[in-house]
């Protein structure tokens, strides 16, 4: 499989999380965005224990769903522990980081609309 971005048939689509995390590490990224249409976009995120999570704030909306492992994640000053079953809201342009990563967090995230679509905005 190619570490692209699928496109859905006619309004239906869905995947499997371990395939999508061979298609990740196949990439060598930490981020692998496999579903884009016009008004979301997801991705499957994975930050490895003791790992750094470099992202800076969005020009979209985004939830994440902690699929695996155990970290917490600071937003706009609130910290929360997060483990398998945590979702989480972070608006546009929140300041947002995981951190103190203890093991291996895999985390759904989706994206509204989808990512960089509003980045050229004003």
């Amino acid at each position: 499989m190619t570490d692209e971005t699928d496109t859905p048939g006619p309004g239906t689509a869905a995947w499997d999380v371990r395939e999508l995390e061979d298609r990740r590490a196949a990439s060598d990224r930490a981020y692998l965005e496999f579903l884009r249409v016009q008004d979301l976009s997801a991705g499957l995120y994975v930050l490895e224990a003791g790992g750094i999570d470099r992202q800076l704030p969005h020009t979209e909306d985004e939830i994440y769903a902690v699929v695996s492992g155990s970290g917490r994640l600071s937003m706009a000053g609130d910290d929360v522990a997060v483990g398998p079953g945590s979702i989480a809201f972070v608006a546009a342009g929140v300041e947002h980081r995981f951190h103190d990563i203890r093991e291996r967090l895999t985390v759904l995230v989706v994206f509204g609309p989808a990512e960089h679509s509003r980045a050229g905005a004003t």
